[in-house]
């Protein structure tokens, strides 16, 4: 089986598969190139409003390739580093979809979404002082800003792996699901984000993300979307809005 990314749009719905089962779903450095040109192209797509990010199989994602350190860890952290870093710049909903291991790199990826929810059983770790690596200082903000700076230094210090309760109750998953229960809930979640105003959801992430300097933007945005008219006559005439607002594409 070729390791590759693997993605398909559905109902607004971009979902990205990690594949690579028979290696629990470990990146290669030519899976982590793929991935921002992948998420620039969704990113462009009228069609996509919500992103899903998962694993094949039972495991979402171990991490780097281990192999692939051996030549430049550097080079292979920077790699990763640029695919978290694209993830999290995606202009529209990401929800991480989560089962089985999510560790190392994986743990990268599933902080840089939006959301993480994760099927009971799934075991989460941070896992660079097992190998002697410097955590990137903007993973290390992302993880903080997740779980608070002394769960951040208990999963750094140790490279230990904490059980799907313990995530939820720091911070790391924001659901837990019964075994079986974990795509139902993430393709019904993914349906009310589609149906909200991609205004409100452009806006309310730049701000969640530590913007401050487009509060003249996204005002100018809304008067001029005719979103908000548009929720307050759906709500009196007790029918689902149209909205109109979508996210500009990079042409």
């Amino acid at each position: 089986m070729i390791p590759q990314l693997q993605h398909r749009v559905a109902e607004s719905v971009a979902t990205v598969v990690i594949r690579r089962p028979e290696k629990r779903n470990a990146m290669t450095a030519e899976m982590w190139r793929a991935l921002p040109p992948l998420l620039a192209r969704l990113a462009d797509d009228p069609a996509v409003r919500v992103l899903v990010l998962t694993g094949e199989g039972g495991t979402f994602c171990a991490g780097a390739d281990i192999s692939t350190l051996r030549g430049s860890p550097r080079e292979a952290q920077g790699l990763a580093v640029d695919a978290e870093e694209a993830l999290a710049a995606f202009p529209k909903p990401t929800l991480a979809a989560i089962r089985g291991h999510c560790v190392g790199g994986g743990a990268q990826l599933a902080a840089a979404c939006d959301l993480r929810f994760a099927e009971a059983g799934a075991l989460f770790g941070v896992t660079p002082a097992k190998l002697g690596i410097v955590y990137p200082s903007s993973s290390t903000r992302r993880l903080v800003s997740l779980v608070g700076p002394a769960t951040a230094k208990y999963l750094l210090f140790s490279g230990e792996l904490i059980d799907a309760e313990r995530a939820l109750r720091t911070g790391l998953v924001d659901e837990v699901l019964p075994e079986g229960g974990l795509g139902e809930r993430v393709a019904g979640f993914a349906r009310v984000l589609v149906s909200r105003s991609q205004l409100t959801q452009a806006a309310a992430k730049e701000f969640a993300d530590g913007r401050t300097d487009r509060d003249a933007h996204w005002a100018g945005q809304a008067r001029g979307s005719g979103d908000t008219a548009e929720g307050v006559a759906a709500f009196l005439e007790r029918r689902q809005p149209r909205f109109g607002w979508r996210v500009p594409t990079s042409g």
